[in-house]
């Protein structure tokens, strides 16, 4: 149903702005769910009494549960109503929240990690209540500031989260009341402020497609995630990466076979959505290359290697991984604007110029803090144009009732993409280390390794570039996506510039804590 005219434009556009900021809000705090836990693993470990593998599992439990829900509840709302899914999913988080806050058990912390995990699907639902309810010629900077939000509260949670846990008597518990709070308060504004469903397609739940892509995401995404924990060439890892790639093979030909699937595999095949989800894997990739490497560079201690900052973990977050995500918040509604008059792929583009540019800086000037905050700031405002410009290809590649679905498995490449930048960055850091330190001090890795990481990410980058000028074509709807009738069709048009841009989400945030396990001791943990 085409939007009304009928308002007053002042009382639209302050009802534009309401729903814009309430699903903003949102978006916000599941970004931190993903990073709360990043500075506390530590903390969790000692107060729990257990050890460094088990205590990787509090993000990972939230990595797979993100993976299986995330499409599932995307296509839910599709089918069944948008803010009932929401609502739904935001009552979950307020469980696990709740459940972590007050448990002394490490198994009902996993627990409470998976339904906070779920949460996730709130980004793909948010994107989908955007389409629907703002104005066409409003719709890119609504996207836009939403997904800034997001990459303002993966920065806000590490800031906060080290604020929470100061002194020698520190309760982890603490985030968690803190998670608590955030959840309460997103789910009241989305009961209250977001309008009911104007439009449901209904069907039925496909099931058992749900189940094979679970089983095929838990699968891939395991052995990323634990593979430097069991050894890359251990049977668990190769026997899950096997199993993952049978898994997808009995999904295809499920959903092949399914009158309602839950994944259009035809729409997935379509050029545009295809390179997209390829862009948003590499870009995910390269944006936890610089978190994870930057975070451990700036924590060296210099004294005994001869680079690095000595810089505590608040301070790692706040000083130089801070000014990033306020970058990209700030760059998000440019993007927006640049991919309204110029396109989607040429933000694209332009952002992988760009960041391959931040990372040769990295590279060859990492000696001084203000050129390692300059080029964090650099490749922050290139993620930001990156994925500005995914949700604008993936919008105008997919009919209406496809959104969520589209934009959440959109979502889970760009996680992939980050569980991969989390194990091969912090497997090529604990490669190579620094030989001849002082007895009792833990290995620490070689810079040269660092600045390889870099050079990696750099390359992802250019990848980028080339799906953008040659693997992307302009985004149209294809025949077989017009089936929605003119409204459809419409957004589908007015849409093509629509846009997003985020800092670390969905899961990617989990790729982070997890790789906190893995890379050597810290100068914090040296002292």
């Amino acid at each position: 149903m085409p939007h009304a005219d009928t308002a007053p434009a002042a009382g639209r556009q302050r009802s534009d702005t309401t729903i814009v900021l309430t699903l903003a809000l949102a978006a916000m705090v599941v970004s931190m769910m993903q990073t709360l836990v990043v500075p506390i693993l530590g903390l969790i470990q000692n107060s729990l009494g257990t050890t460094t593998a088990n205590v990787s599992w509090v993000t990972t439990a939230t990595l797979l549960s993100a993976a299986v829900f995330t499409p599932l509840l995307g296509r839910f709302g599709d089918q069944h109503g948008k803010k009932r899914t929401l609502v739904g999913v935001l009552v979950v988080m307020v469980i696990g929240s709740l459940v972590a806050a007050t448990t002394h058990s490490l198994l009902w912390l996993l627990v409470g990690r998976v339904l906070q995990g779920s949460a996730t699907a709130i980004f793909p639902l948010a994107l989908s209540v955007l389409r629907e309810e703002i104005r066409p010629q409003k719709l890119p900077g609504a996207m836009a500031l939403v997904s800034g939000t997001l990459a303002f509260g993966s920065g806000l949670a590490l800031v906060a989260t080290g604020l929470l846990t100061q002194g020698d008597n520190a309760d982890y518990r603490t985030v968690f009341w803190f998670a608590l709070g955030l959840a309460a308060a997103a789910l009241l504004a989305v009961i209250f402020l977001v309008p009911a469903d104007r439009n449901r397609i209904g069907g039925r739940t496909d099931v058992l497609g749900a189940l094979t892509l679970g089983a095929f995401l838990v699968l891939l995404l395991l052995p990323i995630s634990q593979g430097h924990e069991w050894g890359w060439s251990s049977a668990p890892t190769i026997g899950t990466f096997a199993g993952a790639a049978v898994m997808a093979a009995v999904w295809a030909f499920t959903e092949s076979r399914v009158r309602e699937p839950m994944v259009d595999l035809k729409m997935f095949a379509h050029r545009p959505v295809l390179f997209t989800n390829v862009a948003g894997l590499l870009v995910g990739f390269a944006m936890f290359a610089q978190f994870i490497g930057v975070s451990y560079l700036v924590q060296m201690p210099d004294r005994l290697t001869g680079y690095g900052f000595s810089a505590s973990v608040l301070r790692a977050s706040v000083e130089y991984l801070l000014p990033s995500t306020m970058v990209s918040l700030v760059a998000a509604p440019v993007g927006g604007i640049l991919v309204k008059r110029f396109g989607a792929r040429v933000v694209l583009a332009i952002g992988a110029v760009i960041g391959t540019g931040g990372f040769a800086w990295l590279t060859t000037s990492h000696d001084s803090t203000a050129s390692v905050i300059g080029a964090g700031m650099v490749i922050g405002a290139s993620i930001s144009f990156g994925y500005a410009a995914m949700p604008a290809l993936i919008v105008a590649s997919v009919p209406h009732h496809q959104t969520g679905i589209a934009n959440g498995i959109n979502s889970i490449s760009r996680s992939v993409g980050s569980s991969i930048g989390s194990a091969m960055i912090t497997t090529l850091l604990a490669s190579k280390t620094i030989e001849g330190l002082p007895h009792g001090v833990p290995p620490l890795p070689a810079e040269s390794q660092f600045n390889l990481s870099f050079d990696i990410a750099g390359a992802a980058f250019v990848l980028v570039l080339i799906v953008a000028l040659f693997g992307l074509t302009k985004a149209h709807a294809p025949r077989m996506h017009r089936v929605a009738g003119d409204e459809a069709g419409n957004v589908g048009k007015e849409t093509e510039s629509a846009t997003t841009a985020e800092g670390t989400t969905t899961a990617e945030g989990a790729a982070v804590a997890t790789a906190a396990d893995r890379v050597p001791q810290t100068a914090e943990a040296i002292g």
